[in-house]
């Protein structure tokens, strides 16, 4: 069975517990508190050298890390991915975007002002920076939602679970959802999905 090293309230370690539910993946999940250092103990950093969660313990023993990474490798030959050459590109503009240009905004404020790690001086002061970079985002986001219910193909992929992750509780990092129409109805039709979990969700220990 895969193992799978996380936090729950990570984004994205988010993004990887959601494409496992979505696809019915059975995983064990070891919580890891990031916030007690338990990702830099030489232990975890024989699993992953970087010291982050998620990583993905493999049915071989071997070890996968960077949650888009692992929501690829995961989402690989089935519905997830897209089939068409253009359109799986299109899915990593997406992921690469995701990565770029809205989570060293959308989440670091999350994370600062929500997950524990605490405003700072000099926190304070990128406060606003990061706020304008991550409504550009957003914007960005709200444009191409306002088209198409989906990011890729019409329908629900990788590229949504990826921006779904930290975008559904971007408000609990100061930002304001009011000007976003469309991201919000993109929102609630993936809360609305059968196999939707929430992000504090975790599977069951078995017996």
């Amino acid at each position: 069975m895969l193992r799978l090293y996380d936090f729950l309230d990570s984004g994205n370690g988010y993004k990887v517990r959601l494409a496992l539910r979505t696809l019915g993946i059975p995983f064990e999940l070891v919580e890891c508190d990031i916030l007690k250092g338990e990702t830099r103990t030489p232990d975890f950093l024989k699993r992953n050298p970087n010291g982050r969660i998620p990583t993905l313990e493999l049915e071989d023993g071997s070890f996968l890390a960077e949650s888009n990474a692992i929501a690829w490798y995961l989402a690989e030959g089935t519905d997830l991915a897209p089939a068409s050459r253009l359109d799986r590109a299109r899915t990593l503009q997406w992921m690469f975007f995701e990565q770029y240009s809205h989570e060293p905004y959308v989440a670091v404020l999350r994370a600062w002002k929500h997950v524990g790690f605490g405003l700072t001086p000099d926190r304070e002061k990128q406060v606003p920076e990061k706020l304008a970079k991550g409504n550009a985002a957003l914007a960005v986001m709200e444009q191409h939602l306002a088209r198409q219910p989906w990011f890729v193909g019409g329908r629900f992929g990788l590229a949504d679970i990826a921006l779904f992750a930290y975008t559904h509780v971007a408000h609990e990092g100061g930002f304001d959802m009011k000007p976003y129409p469309a991201i919000r109805g993109w929102i609630d039709r993936i809360a609305a999905m059968p196999r939707h979990v929430p992000i504090t969700w975790k599977p069951a220990k078995a017996a």
